[in-house]
């Protein structure tokens, strides 16, 4: 399936805001890598970065490689990363020996020691892997047409477990309100990392 053939379901909702040209993306959202895109759209609103985000529904859980999401199918993915230059798409993966890691792929690799600065002091309990050799290969992040690779700074693909994202049995009796403690210092070290960038 292409992107294009996606975003023509009806209950698949693309989502665009544009702020500053630093950007926040989730295109697996919804049902898919869930919490992804909750967390890159709060983030990206606190900071006062934009955001580009895809929601899927419950019964539609289809999986698009992340180098075929490219602007040519989206008028507001093309928007989007002509606004931005520098961005952070987040994703969500489940991996035997990752469970309690975050991976920083993508091609800015001094903005993946930034953010992994931050997550370390916001998330002590976790693995921050930012050595790119560190990673698993298929999850670097490092196609070029991958989306966080063609702005004009490229970016850094977060991938987060289950955990962090507030959806493995260790939350299994939290009620809220809101989002877990994990994932609320994780937005906060996403927030923290935007606004204190520099090019």
């Amino acid at each position: 399936m292409e992107l294009s053939e996606l975003l023509a379901f009806e209950d698949v909702h693309e989502h665009c805001t544009l702020r500053s040209q630093f950007g926040f993306m989730a295109f697996h959202g919804g049902a898919l890598e869930e919490v992804t895109d909750v967390i890159a759209s709060r983030a990206a609103e606190r900071a006062g970065a934009s955001y580009y985000g895809i929601q899927l529904p419950d019964n539609l859980e289809w999986h698009i490689p992340s180098h075929r999401v490219t602007a040519d199918q989206s008028p507001l993915l093309a928007q989007f990363l002509s606004h931005v230059n520098i961005v952070v798409t987040v994703h969500g993966f489940g991996r035997a020996g990752f469970f309690t890691s975050l991976l920083l792929g993508g091609r800015n690799r001094r903005l993946a020691t930034h953010v992994g600065d931050h997550l370390r002091r916001h998330l002590p309990a976790y693995d921050i892997l930012d050595d790119i050799d560190a990673i698993p290969n298929n999850l670097r992040g490092m196609h070029q047409d991958n989306p966080v690779n063609v702005v004009e700074h490229a970016g850094v693909q977060l991938e987060l477990p289950p955990r962090v994202r507030g959806s493995s049995p260790l939350w299994w009796d939290w009620e809220g309100p809101g989002l877990t403690p994990h994932t609320e210092s994780l937005i906060d070290a996403l927030v923290d990392s935007a606004t204190t960038w520099q090019h």
